[in-house]
């Protein structure tokens, strides 16, 4: 082989991205007791009022809150729709496009 350093970068950088487990809008790692938590690590600019179903999120901005599992409706300026895994601690990170 030719490039043998470039070689071991591309599977180390192909290695660390496989290894992510997240989506478009965020990142998860299990949770240390098996219950299910969001992080709003985004506020989108913090300039509303964070609604999680049409309720409104009573944690602050990076603060771990309990939920259910499964789909659900953050909301602030615009609607995003998150599906979240059992037994992880979500972080929410990404309101773009």
């Amino acid at each position: 082989m030719k490039h043998p350093i470039s070689a071991v970068i591309l599977l180390s950088v192909l290695a660390c991205v496989s290894c992510r487990r997240g989506d478009l809008r965020g990142a998860w790692k299990p949770s240390p007791d098996g219950k299910t938590y969001l992080i709003v690590a985004d506020d989108n600019g913090g300039h509303c009022e964070l609604l999680l179903n049409g309720k409104v999120w009573p944690h602050a901005k990076g603060e771990a809150g309990h939920i259910e599992s499964g789909h659900h409706t953050l909301s602030c300026g615009g609607d995003i729709t998150l599906n979240i895994p059992e037994g992880v601690v979500y972080t929410f990170d990404y309101w773009g496009p």
